[in-house]
C-alpha cells in the first residue's frame, strides 16, 4: 500500500485532478463528506487530506509515502524528504510588499510580518539586512497598513489583495508551485511503484 498525503483546499484539489488524471482515482474523495482517508484496494493505494504545512511532517516520519507539497512549505520548513517532481500546478510567487509610499531607510532594523519567518530571514540575510520578524498566521496585508510592520513576505498570485489594501510588491523572492515529495525510507523500498507514479505524473 503507498499512502499519500494530500493539502487540504484548492492545492489538494488541483493536485487530486492530476492524480486522477494519471489513473489514480479515489471516487469517494468527490462526495459531499468529511472522510479524510481514502482507498483504492484495485491500485493498492490510499490517501489522505491533511493541513497543508503538516504535508512534510507526514511524509517525513513516514505516515505518508509521498505527498504533495507547495515549494513554500518545503523552504520553510526544510523537511529531510526527497522532492522528486514538480506537479507544475499551483503557481505563485513569493514577494515583499509594503504600502505604496514606503520608503526604505537601510540605517534602520526593518520590520517583517510573516507566516514564513525562516524563507524572510534567509532572504534578508543574503542581503545582509537586519530584520525584527513577526510572525503572523494570515492577513498579513493589515500589518503595514496599520503600523505593526514595514513591510511583509507572502505569498502572492494575482496582487489583486495587495493594491486593494494600497500595498505594492517591492521584490520577487523565489517563484512556487506544488513539489511531489517522498519519505526516504519509503523511496528505498517502494521505488518502483513510486517511480510508476512519477513516470504517470509526469508524462
Amino acid at each position: 500500500m503507498i499512502n499519500i498525503a494530500l493539502p487540504k483546499g484548492r492545492l489538494g484539489e488541483k493536485v487530486y485532478k492530476l492524480f486522477a488524471a494519471s489513473g489514480y482515482e479515489f471516487p469517494e474523495i468527490l462526495d459531499n463528506n468529511r472522510k479524510l482517508i481514502f482507498e483504492n484496494q484495485e491500485l493498492n493505494l490510499r490517501c489522505f487530506w491533511v493541513k497543508p504545512f503538516d504535508v512534510p511532517v507526514y511524509v517525513e516520519r513516514g505516515a505518508a509515502d509521498i505527498g504533495a507539497a507547495g515549494k513554500d512549505i518545503l523552504l520553510e520548513r526544510n523537511p529531510d524528504v526527497y522532492e522528486l517532481l514538480d506537479l507544475k500546478t499551483g503557481f505563485c510567487r513569493m514577494a515583499v510588499a509594503a504600502k505604496n509610499d514606503f520608503v526604505d531607510d537601510p540605517e534602520k532594523v526593518l520590520r517583517v510580518a510573516t507566516e514564513f519567518p525562516n524563507i524572510s530571514q534567509n532572504y534578508y540575510s543574503s542581503l545582509g539586512r537586519e530584520i525584527d520578524i513577526i510572525t503572523l498566521r494570515g492577513s498579513l496585508e493589515l500589518a503595514p497598513v496599520l503600523g505593526l510592520s514595514d513591510v511583509i513576505v507572502d505569498i502572492v498570485e494575482t496582487g489583486t489583495t495587495l493594491k486593494q489594501n494600497n500595498l505594492k510588491v517591492l521584490n520577487f523572492i523565489t517563484d512556487l508551485s506544488a513539489r511531489l515529495i517522498a519519505n526516504k525510507s519509503a523511496y528505498k523500498f517502494k521505488s518502483e511503484k513510486i517511480n510508476e507514479i512519477i513516470r504517470r505524473l509526469n508524462p
